[in-house]
């Protein structure tokens, strides 16, 4: 059903769940997926899928916010840009969307 809406993408990244949906506002919300947080690349790998399922489903999203349980860090011109930083969960410092490809 497409409304003429945009779609975006929302990640609540926590230490034992990633809560993940897809939506066009407070109360739109078209999908949304519980995914328990594991290793990253088992983790990332889900909310991959998650998201390109919704796509194939509801069509082109258009961003994603993300809130996460560790720093991220945000500065574009830097090789970790968008990898959660130092981190007492094991094996996930230096954890980045990478893992889940």
């Amino acid at each position: 059903m497409d409304d003429g809406k945009k779609l975006f993408d929302a990640i609540e990244a926590g230490g034992t769940k990633f809560s993940c949906l897809i939506g066009s506002g407070p109360g739109h919300i078209r999908a949304r997926a519980r995914i328990e947080t594991i290793t990253p690349g088992e983790t990332f790998g889900k909310v991959l899928a998650f998201f390109r399922q919704g796509r194939d489903m509801l069509g082109p999203l258009s961003g994603l916010g993300i809130g996460s349980f560790g720093p991220l860090d945000l500065n574009p011109s830097s090789p970790a840009y968008g990898h959660i930083t130092d981190m007492p969960k094991p094996g996930w410092a230096n954890a980045g969307a990478r893992h889940g490809r």
